[in-house]
């Protein structure tokens, strides 16, 4: 049987995690409760919308635009498995879509993981490890504290990291609801909180489709 993935959420374009411009996947569920997590909604396995790895692909596949997905969350490695076979299923028809993945855990202990954790690992480019540590958030790209580490898992991004190491900012954009939606990792510690009140003092309402700063 084919697994299925529960998400927390999906961006067809941002250019703020990962490089070049990339779809997105929020998954649903993480172990971990790291302090300051920007996206506390995600972290319950009890949410989320299960979806087919199928259509996911279909989607992916069919974006203009974009060179590859980055999966977030949530922890990835949670459902390592399904998104292995997600990338799989996009690579039958797009051989040259990139992957990149965020993860709560060192690559050493994923690397000591099952074969779910051993798959996802071989496919993917680039991985963005640790916990989130909120004393010491800094203002770096694609991660908010200065434990993270940007780890290539082959030579399509080496180029990229070479570059100066600063924030890639945040997006925000305005729905057809008329809501407010945003993604990125916070330049700055308490974004999530501050944000939410001068938007609500404006009677803005935010959807979180933000990276929970690790």
């Amino acid at each position: 049987m084919t697994p299925r993935l529960s998400v927390a959420r999906t961006l067809d374009h941002c250019t703020v995690l990962g490089p070049g411009s990339r779809a997105v996947v929020w998954v649903q569920g993480c172990p971990l409760r790291c302090t300051g997590c920007v996206a506390a909604e995600t972290l319950p396995f009890d949410g989320g919308t299960a979806r087919d790895i199928p259509e996911l692909a279909d989607w992916l596949a069919g974006l203009d635009g974009i060179e590859g997905v980055t999966f977030s969350g949530g922890e990835p490695f949670s459902q390592a498995g399904a998104l292995a076979a997600l990338l799989d299923a996009v690579r039958e028809r797009r051989p040259d879509f990139g992957a990149m993945a965020y993860s709560g855990f060192r690559h050493e202990a994923l690397r000591r993981g099952g074969p779910d954790h051993h798959a996802l690992l071989e496919r993917l480019d680039l991985l963005v490890d640790g916990p989130y540590i909120a004393a010491r958030h800094g203002s770096l790209r694609w991660r908010g504290s200065d434990n993270q580490r940007l780890i290539p898992l082959s030579d399509r991004y080496r180029r990229v990291l070479a570059e100066p190491d600063t924030t890639a900012g945040i997006e925000l954009s305005v729905n057809a609801d008329t809501s407010l939606s945003w993604a990125g990792v916070p330049p700055v510690p308490g974004f999530r909180q501050g944000l939410e009140e001068q938007l609500a003092a404006r009677g803005f309402v935010l959807r979180t489709e933000a990276r929970r700063g690790r």
